[in-house]
C-alpha cells in the first residue's frame, strides 16, 4: 500500500511539474503583435494603363512577339490602376539606375512606416532590442539596419540581422527568426522591416520568362513591432501559435525555378521556369504535414486518417493537394487564410488546393489588385484588408501561406488578442472592395490587349514609329 501510494504522488508530482514547465516555456517564448504598418506612396507613382505602356514602349528590345505577350500578361495579371512603381522607373532611369535610386526607395519604406509604427504604439526607438530587415536584393554597406539605427540613434547594444535572398517568404523568416530570440531575450522588443527593392532590378530585356517581375511587382513594405512582455499582452493585436519552415533547396530543380541571373544580353532579371509550380506544392505539401497536426482538432486529424485509408485500401490514387481538397478540412482550426498575393494564379492555386471560398480568397485577391505583389511586404496588406473589413475578431485563427526563392515554404498561425478593425492604407479605397472577378481583369483588356484587331494595329504602328525613331 505504501509502495502504491509514493508511486501515486511520485506521478502527481511529475505531472504537475511537466504542466509547470510548459506554463512557464509558454509565459516566456510568446511572441505578441504590437502593431503593423504597412507603406502607401503618393499618388503621383501610381503606374495606371497609361503609365506602364510607357514604360514598356522604352524597352526597345522587344519585338512584336514579347510585346504582345507582355500586355498579354498585364492583363490577366490581377493588378489594378492603383499599384505603386519606383520613382526611378516613372522617370525612366530603369536602365541607368543608381545607388541612390535604391536608397531612396528604401528609405522611403522604412522610415515612413516606422515612424507611423512607433507614434502609434508609443514604443520608442531606444527601447528596441531586437532589429531584423529582410530586403532579398539588396544587401548595401552599411546594411540597412545601421541605417535605421543611425536614423533613429538606438541603443548600441541592439541586436540587428539583415536577411537577403530570400524572396517573398522573407518576412516569415524575420518572424520566426525573432520568436527564437525570444527565447534567449526576456521581456524584449523587435521590429521586423519587410520590403524589396524595385527599380534597381527593373528587367530591361526580352527573355519571356524574365519579363514576368516587371507585370507583378510592385513598390510596397512593411513594419512590425512584437514584443514577448506578458505585461503587454493586454495591447497585443494578435500572438503567435505556431511557425512552421520548409527548405527544398537541396532538390536542383526547386533552386533553380525562382532565381535572379544576367540573360544573354547581360540584363539582370528573375527567372521564373515552369517547375516554380512543381517546387511550390512539393514545399508547401512538406509544411502542411508538419503544421497541420499543431493547429487542427483531434476529430478532424482521425477523420482525415480513417479516409485517407479507406482510400489507399480502394487503390484511388489520388495527388496530395486534391487529398486536401477533398478530405482535410483546415476550417476547423482556422478562421482565416492570408496568403501571399504573388500572383493571379498563386492565389487560385493555393485555394484550390486548399478548397477555400471566393470568401477566403477576397483579402488576397484585392491586395494584389490594389497594391500588386510587394514581396515579402505583401502578407500584411492582406492582413490589413482583413481588419479593414473587420473580418478579424478576438480568438480568431489566422493562417499565413507565403512562398519563396530558395524553394521556401514558411508559414504561420497567429491568435487575434482583441476585435481589430483599423482603417489602415485601406481607409480611402474600402469603400470600392471588393471588385468583382470581372473587374479584376484591368484595363488593359479594353485599351491595348493583343486579342483586339484593332488595339494590335495600333501596337504595330506605335512599336514601328518606336523602331523609326531610335534608329533616327
Amino acid at each position: 500500500m505504501e509502495f502504491f501510494t509514493t508511486i501515486y504522488f511520485s506521478l502527481v508530482f511529475f505531472i504537475f511539474s511537466y504542466f509547470c514547465k510548459r506554463v512557464f516555456q509558454t509565459k516566456s517564448h510568446c511572441c505578441y503583435m504590437l502593431g503593423y504598418e504597412c507603406f502607401k506612396a503618393t499618388d503621383d507613382r501610381k503606374l495606371d494603363t497609361e503609365s506602364c505602356v510607357r514604360v514598356v514602349m522604352r524597352n526597345r528590345n522587344l519585338g512584336l512577339e514579347q510585346y504582345r505577350f507582355l500586355l498579354q500578361t498585364m492583363v490577366n495579371s490581377g493588378l489594378g490602376e492603383e499599384t505603386y512603381g519606383p520613382r526611378s522607373v516613372l522617370a525612366g532611369r530603369e536602365e541607368t539606375p543608381t545607388l541612390k535610386d535604391a536608397h531612396e526607395e528604401m528609405d522611403e519604406i522604412m522610415f515612413e512606416t516606422l515612424d507611423r509604427l512607433f507614434l502609434k504604439t508609443g514604443v520608442s526607438p531606444s527601447d528596441i532590442d531586437i532589429l531584423v530587415v529582410d530586403v532579398s536584393l539588396f544587401s548595401p554597406a552599411p546594411s540597412l539596419t545601421a541605417r535605421i539605427v543611425n536614423r533613429y540613434k538606438m541603443r548600441g547594444n541592439i541586436k540587428t540581422f539583415s536577411l537577403s535572398g530570400m524572396g517573398c517568404s522573407a518576412s516569415m523568416v524575420a518572424v520566426d527568426l525573432v520568436q527564437q530570440l525570444f527565447k534567449s531575450y526576456k521581456n524584449a522588443f523587435a521590429v521586423v522591416v519587410s520590403s524589396e527593392t524595385i527599380g534597381p532590378h527593373w528587367y530591361c530585356g526580352k527573355e519571356k520568362s524574365m519579363m514576368l517581375s516587371n507585370c507583378l511587382f510592385r513598390s510596397g513594405g512593411c513594419s512590425v513591432l512584437l514584443t514577448n512582455k506578458s505585461c503587454l499582452k493586454h495591447r497585443a493585436l494578435m500572438k503567435l501559435s505556431h511557425s512552421v519552415r520548409t527548405n527544398i533547396g537541396s532538390n536542383d530543380e526547386a533552386y533553380g525555378c525562382c532565381i535572379q541571373i544576367e540573360d544573354n544580353q547581360g540584363y539582370n532579371g528573375f527567372l521564373l521556369t515552369r517547375d516554380l509550380t512543381k517546387a511550390a506544392a512539393k514545399a508547401f505539401t512538406m509544411n502542411l504535414k508538419l503544421l497541420v497536426p499543431k493547429i487542427l482538432p483531434i476529430q478532424e486529424l482521425v477523420r482525415f486518417a480513417i479516409i485517407s485509408v479507406y482510400k489507399n485500401n480502394k487503390k484511388t490514387a489520388t495527388p496530395t493537394t486534391e487529398s486536401s481538397k477533398t478530405s482535410l478540412n483546415l476550417k476547423t482550426g482556422i478562421d482565416h487564410f492570408c496568403i501571399h498575393p504573388g500572383g493571379r494564379a498563386v492565389v487560385d492555386g493555393l485555394g484550390k488546393s486548399l478548397g477555400l471560398s471566393e470568401y477566403d480568397l477576397e483579402p488576397a485577391r484585392m491586395a494584389l489588385h490594389r497594391f500588386g505583389n510587394t514581396s515579402a511586404g505583401g502578407l500584411w496588406y492582406v492582413l490589413g484588408y482583413m481588419e479593414a473589413k473587420k473580418r478579424l475578431k478576438k480568438g480568431d485563427k489566422i493562417l499565413m501561406i507565403s512562398l519563396g526563392a530558395g524553394f521556401m515554404c514558411n508559414n504561420c498561425v497567429w491568435e487575434v488578442m482583441k476585435d481589430m478593425e483599423n482603417g489602415n492604407v485601406w481607409e480611402e479605397c474600402l469603400d470600392r472592395y471588393p471588385v468583382s472577378r470581372k473587374k479584376l481583369m484591368n484595363p488593359y483588356a479594353v485599351k491595348y490587349s493583343w486579342i483586339n484587331d484593332e488595339c494590335l494595329n495600333f501596337v504595330r504602328m506605335d512599336f514601328s514609329n518606336l523602331i523609326l525613331s531610335s534608329t533616327s
